[in-house]
């Protein structure tokens, strides 16, 4: 059997494990007495060294089984660790980590391993006293199997005991909560072959590789050895639950819980690979969908079944669509799990004292927005730290805590997700910014103020930085630019709220899902555009609403407060062989936060879902355009982007 197979299982379970660790870690640092934190790093420790040597990644395995004899040797001691030791706990977890994915690239000897030095040393001075009763089992265990007080070991071995050449039948249980149980299950095989020889593996040693391998299996061992030796060796592979001899695979053998599985929400894993390509798929099926529905609209009233079927396919197609997208949802979690030890690491080398919290951890996103979200985030929560949370000292003349808090929160907004990042530090200069900002000429010298939304643009410039030198944490003017630059590319938008002596908040708004999107396709000139409804608030008509002009630019006065309005045909310029505008024009509000703009359109023809294609705008194209998209009858129309358009 070839384990190689399992190598991404390994990465994806070792992940899990490591971040775990991290996580661990920090509350340990936090309450070095308490004793829980010890107790799951060393089962986190334990597992990985279990999957490391399962797969024959050596170093990895002797990394992880000396930490794990430190962690050992500090839980039984019962002693809170010196900060030095917690200190190099997150270096040993950090090599751990490169060695585990430098074993899945094949690249296993490129492991940096300097750190067991480190972990030896501790371990010996960490290694509790002898205990009487460890002294007692041992003299215990030394005495001759004749003596008084040694329980009749010899019957129970000549019970068990099998005559030579004679044929088991052993049946292996490996824990549920294992994983690579395949690959356990190989071993134990393994293991067995080295006592006699096995025969017919029930079921197939094919199947180990199946996703329904529930971990149990029963072969034939022809050996002479008697039955706790051949318990000992199957045990020794780790994660065994259960070796019986002489049983049977019928069905009365099975527990009522195991018969009663059915019932129970199984979980596999998927390549997001598949994923995707089932989203390829989809989104060409809702594409011709929209192709039926138009033939199916001009056989209107001459043949029902037609219609019929149009909309049974149409039902069934959304349908396998929700499913797939529901399959790709994935909560943030993932991605927010690995920045305490991010916020720790950045404030310990800024010297700076920060508390972090995370809120709205179970909300979901589309797999694909989740993953582009994590250096926006890793670049504005360095800037928080960084620029954003006082020194000790400078908090404290402020008559502030001298520890700082940054709040990473998501939550649910209609069909939107907004992703915060606030901090209670010192906010942002907004006059430092306006000084720097006319000498570099990014705003003009007649410019007295800055509003939030010209803050945030002036951030955004490539190579603006407030720091007054470069170092490893910042400086180089590239955090926000880059951080608004991916958000824009996922259809989202970035706002920044701030207040002196009060703290920052950057908010992130983002659809849930980026491959098919409802949206509404409006009609400039003798074209069409679709825009997603995530953002659209709702539309009026143009001429019934009283209008007023914000800034130079016409507006109109929705219930006493000001909408600004975009003309699509001034801003895109529609002319040459385009009809005249009709007298009475929808008006589109968008909605992005406190943010608001009224799109004006010559008319609105439809709703309906689309699906996103990318989108390489040529040199010069307006930035208001975030994709295209195939319609129905064939012909591409542009999707707007509503960040570009408010």
């Amino acid at each position: 059997m070839d384990l190689s197979q399992y190598a991404e299982l390994f990465l994806a379970e070792s992940r899990e494990h490591l971040s775990a660790c991290n996580q661990l870690l920090l509350e340990w640092e936090r309450n070095p007495a308490s004793p829980e934190p010890v107790g799951g790093l060393f089962r986190a420790v334990h597992t990985i060294k279990g999957m490391a040597a399962t797969m024959g990644y050596g170093r990895v395995a002797d990394l992880s089984h000396r930490m794990e004899n430190l962690l050992d040797h500090l839980r039984r001691s019962g002693r809170a660790p010196a900060d030095e030791i917690i200190q190099m706990l997150f270096r040993a977890t950090d090599a751990l980590e490169k060695a585990v994915g430098l074993a899945v690239a094949g690249r296993e000897r490129e492991a940096d391993l300097a750190v067991l030095a480190e972990i030896d040393r501790a371990a010996l001075q960490a290694k509790p006293a002898p205990q009487p009763s460890g002294l007692a089992r041992h003299f215990k265990e030394s005495e001759p199997p004749g003596s008084p007080e040694s329980p009749s070991l010899p019957d129970a071995s000549a019970a068990s005991a099998a005559p030579p050449g004679s044929v088991r039948l052993v049946e292996v249980v490996i824990r549920p909560e294992a994983p690579l149980k395949g690959g356990r299950a190989m071993l134990v095989v393994r293991k067995l072959q080295t006592l006699g020889t096995v025969h017919r593996v029930q079921p197939a040693a094919a199947a180990f590789e199946s996703d329904d391998f529930d971990g149990r299996f029963v072969c034939e061992l022809e050996t002479a050895r008697p039955a706790a030796d051949i318990e000992a060796a199957v045990r020794s592979v780790g994660d065994v639950e259960g070796v019986t001899f002489g049983g049977g695979t019928d069905e009365s053998q099975v527990s009522p819980a195991e018969s009663a599985g059915g019932g129970r929400t199984r979980h596999i894993r998927v390549d997001l690979r598949r994923l995707d390509t089932l989203m390829d798929l989809i989104g060409e099926l809702v594409t011709e969908r929209g192709r039926l529905n138009d033939v199916a609209a001009r056989w209107v009233g001459q043949d029902p079944e037609i219609d019929e079927v149009a909309i049974q396919i149409s039902r069934l197609s959304a349908d396998l669509q929700n499913e797939i997208i529901l399959a790709r949802m994935t909560p943030v979690w993932q991605v927010f799990d690995r920045f305490p030890r991010l916020v720790r690491d950045v404030a310990r080398q800024l010297d700076k004292q920060v508390s972090f919290r995370v809120e709205g951890k179970e909300i979901e996103l589309d797999r694909e927005i989740l993953d582009a979200l994590g250096d926006p985030l890793v670049h504005l929560l360095r800037n928080a730290v960084d620029h954003g949370i006082e020194p000790p000292a400078e908090r404290k003349r402020h008559k502030k805590d001298p520890e700082g808090e940054i709040v990473l929160a998501a939550v649910r907004e209609r069909s939107s997700v907004a992703i915060s990042i606030s901090d209670d530090g010192r906010g942002i200069d907004r006059t430092k910014i306006l000084e720097k900002a006319k000498r570099e000429g990014v705003v003009g010298p007649h410019v007295e103020s800055l509003s939030d939304d010209q803050l945030l643009r002036v951030l955004a410039r490539p190579g603006f930085s407030t720091a007054e030198s470069v170092t490893s944490v910042s400086g180089r003017g590239v955090g926000i630019d880059v951080a608004m630059t991916r958000i824009r590319a996922l259809g989202g938008s970035i706002e920044i709220r701030t207040e002196p002596g009060k703290g920052t908040a950057f908010v992130l708004r983002l659809p849930v899902t980026l491959a098919i999107v409802r949206a509404l396709i409006a009609a400039v000139g003798q074209e069409r555009y679709a825009l997603p409804l995530t953002y659209v608030a709702e539309t009026v008509e143009f001429g019934t609403v009283p209008l007023t002009t914000m800034e130079g630019r016409d507006a109109i006065v929705l219930r006493d407060r000001v909408v600004p309005l975009v003309d699509l045909r001034k801003l895109l310029g529609t002319n040459g062989g385009a009809p005249a505008p009709p007298p009475r024009r929808p008006v589109i509000v968008l909605e992005m936060g406190e943010r608001r703009a009224g799109i004006v359109v010559d008319g609105m023809l439809s709703q309906q879902e689309i699906v996103v294609k990318g989108f390489d705008a040529p040199q010069g194209t307006l930035p208001v355009f975030s994709g295209a998209t195939i319609m129905g009858d064939g012909v591409p129309a542009l999707i707007l982007d509503s960040a570009g358009l408010v």
